[in-house]
């Protein structure tokens, strides 16, 4: 099982809730600042660490080998975390994961692959393993869901230009998603990309919040 850091609501009760996957070398300690900075009282926090262990933080998979397996791998997990947080009464559909680079390739992944619909999908500065066949993989509600991908034009880690040819490959294929451009590098462009995470997860959970 992938260890994890759950962050309640502030709001007593409540069943909804963000999933954080960090990026390469990054930890759940890495997405802490989350919950302060979307400040949303009713929505709860699971930070997840990676399974593989990178320098003095995790990895969700091999970034320089054959990535498969290890998406894979990381991919069965997160279904089975899944599938443990909606049997602790936490509906998928009250439930948005949010993920950032190597985190928001396994979030478009997860996302397109699971057969429950989400409350959102929230993917920053981050790409999609064979598109192709994601697309021949896509559950029977993937075209139900709901994405924001985010990229900014200055990213020297991630290209900018293939992450959006391959989410107009998805949207082509019927994904939902919403694609916007930052000038920023490899980071969360402060607050006004946070705020706009922070409208689209509002926006799925309407009309209570």
């Amino acid at each position: 099982m992938l260890e994890t850091d759950f962050i309640p609501a502030a709001e007593k009760g409540s069943r909804r809730l963000l999933i954080a996957l960090h990026g390469l070398g990054d930890s759940a300690a890495g997405m802490s600042w989350i919950p302060e900075a979307l400040d949303l009282p009713w929505l709860n926090y699971l930070l997840v660490n990676a399974p593989d262990e990178y320098y003095s933080g995790f990895s969700w998979y091999d970034l320089y080998g054959n990535s498969a397996p290890g998406v894979k791998r990381s991919r069965e997990m997160l279904f089975e975390l899944l599938d443990a947080k909606r049997r602790e009464g936490f509906p998928t559909e009250e439930t948005v994961v949010l993920g950032f680079s190597q985190g928001c390739l396994m979030t478009m992944d997860v996302g397109a692959r699971y057969p429950h619909k989400f409350a959102g999908l929230v993917g920053i500065s981050g790409y999609v393993l064979e598109p192709e066949r994601l697309v021949k993989e896509m559950s029977p509600v993937a075209k139900e869901q709901r994405f924001l991908v985010t990229h900014g034009f200055q990213d020297p880690v991630v290209p900018f230009e293939a992450t959006r040819n391959q989410v107009k490959l998805l949207k082509a294929a019927g994904l939902n998603i919403a694609w916007h451009e930052f000038n920023k590098a490899h980071n969360i462009a402060g607050e006004p990309e946070v705020k706009l995470i922070r409208d689209f997860i509002k926006g799925g959970f309407q009309p209570k919040a």
